[in-house]
């Protein structure tokens, strides 16, 4: 669809939400990044994984990026209260070695991968540079992340820990890394704008998620415009 058909067509669906809704999608807009992405790796305990979600919106990350070797990753609709929506949700389980389709597709998009684990050459939050887009990657409590995915890894990050419980759970981790790294990147300018179609797309995602069976809708005014 070229770009101006849809602008045309955001146009048209943004006048059956709300006007409160139509400001928030304003708003919002100019604080989603695409700098930082999230990959969660055979996560399956549904509350931990909605609740990365919540977390992933709240600090304006968009893409999230969900491997599913051995586990399928479900959410949980009163953790995750309706976040899931404003995300990019891009699965990986068509073959045998998902970790390694999902870190190539990042790669090619520009992205280093990061394993949040401790490692013997890993880097504090305060020493991971933010000047190229970054791909954080989550295991599971259980067994944290695979040997393939810290085998693959292109650096190594962790929170500095004081107490004697090795490690957060993988909720808390998301949100303690998201918040300390999107907040460094939003105060040195580093992280990289969405491009105008970019924003379309996230707005046109925004508002058939809000629009009670917005294929009618779509339909209807591709039917105008003698699209379809």
């Amino acid at each position: 669809m070229e770009l101006e058909t849809k602008q045309a067509l955001l146009s048209y669906l943004e006048g059956f939400i709300t006007e409160h809704k139509r400001s928030l999608f304003d708003q919002l807009i100019k604080n989603r990044t695409r700098h930082i992405t999230v990959v969660l790796e055979d996560i399956y305990q549904s509350q931990n994984a909605s609740a990365v979600l919540r977390s992933c919106d709240c600090y304006g990350i968009q893409d999230v990026h969900i491997i599913e070797n051995k586990n399928i990753y479900s959410i949980d609709p009163d953790v995750a209260l309706g976040s899931s929506k404003w995300l990019n949700l891009i699965k990986y389980n068509q073959g045998e070695e998902n970790t390694l389709a999902c870190f190539n597709a990042l790669r090619e998009a520009g992205y280093r991968i990061v394993a949040t684990t401790p490692h013997k050459e890993d880097k504090l939050l305060d020493e991971l540079d933010l000047s190229s887009k970054v791909a954080l990657v989550f295991g599971t409590e259980l067994e944290g992340l695979s040997g393939t995915a810290i085998e693959d890894a292109d650096e190594y990050v962790k929170i500095p820990m004081y107490g004697f419980t090795e490690s957060f759970n993988i909720s808390v981790s998301a949100a303690i890394i998201l918040h300390h790294l999107t907040e460094k990147m939003r105060r040195s300018g580093m992280g990289n704008k969405l491009t105008e179609e970019e924003m379309l797309d996230i707005r046109l995602m925004w508002a058939r998620n809000v629009i009670r069976q917005p294929e009618l809708y779509e339909n209807k005014f591709l039917k105008q415009k003698g699209l379809i």
